[in-house]
């Protein structure tokens, strides 16, 4: 999985040029950008989504993104009032943004809702088979029993697609985790690891 596989669902406004100054600095540090997020909580935040490449992101990671993207990010100065930094993993229901995220998760449920709608359609729900070509490839909740019904959505024309939470995903999500930590001194698996103390700018 390469680290600098581009997002195909990417941001707008003032999160699009947040991302455009943070998404080389976070590579350059061995991360990769999942996705930033700019609301209104606490007055404004700025939410700054991230992982190693295989899957994983410790509090101590969140640390190190953050003391690099602050400094820029008060230099290039995208958000035009006072906001706190926040730096976190992509969770367990995570978003998905690369064609490898539905690859990596096939066998898993993935609500999708298409920035380009098909045939009408904006919202889809099912279990990711994989991918083909630019698309991935979701059996559909929506079927009858006795009949399957596929989607094949294009990934760069979705607004938005995340993982549902359930049992089985975060089991999984537990066991990738330790698996990613075996071998090094952490000892919980792939929290959600939002760093402590916002920095506000």
């Amino acid at each position: 999985m390469s680290q600098h596989e581009k997002r195909l669902i990417v941001e707008n406004g003032v999160a699009a040029r947040v991302a455009a100054i943070v998404e080389p600095v976070v590579e350059d540090l061995g991360f990769r950008l999942v996705r930033v997020r700019v609301t209104g909580q606490n007055g404004c935040t700025v939410q700054i989504m991230a992982e190693k490449p295989d899957g994983t992101m410790g509090v101590d990671e969140c640390e190190a993104v953050s003391r690099a993207v602050s400094p820029v990010l008060d230099l290039e100065d995208p958000v035009d009032r006072a906001y706190y930094l926040e730096i976190s993993s992509p969770g367990i229901d995570r978003p998905l943004v690369r064609l490898s995220d539905f690859d990596r998760w096939a066998g898993f449920e993935v609500k999708v809702e298409m920035a380009v709608p098909v045939e009408g359609r904006k919202r889809f729900r099912g279990m990711i088979r994989g991918t083909e070509g630019d698309c991935a490839v979701i059996d559909l909740a929506d079927g009858k029993a006795d009949e399957e019904v596929t989607a094949k959505l294009v990934v760069a024309d979705m607004g938005e697609a995340r993982l549902v939470l359930t049992d089985d995903l975060i089991k999984e999500s537990l066991r990738r985790g330790k698996a990613a930590l075996a071998g090094t001194n952490a000892t919980d698996g792939e929290a959600d690891a939002d760093e402590p103390a916002p920095t506000r700018h």
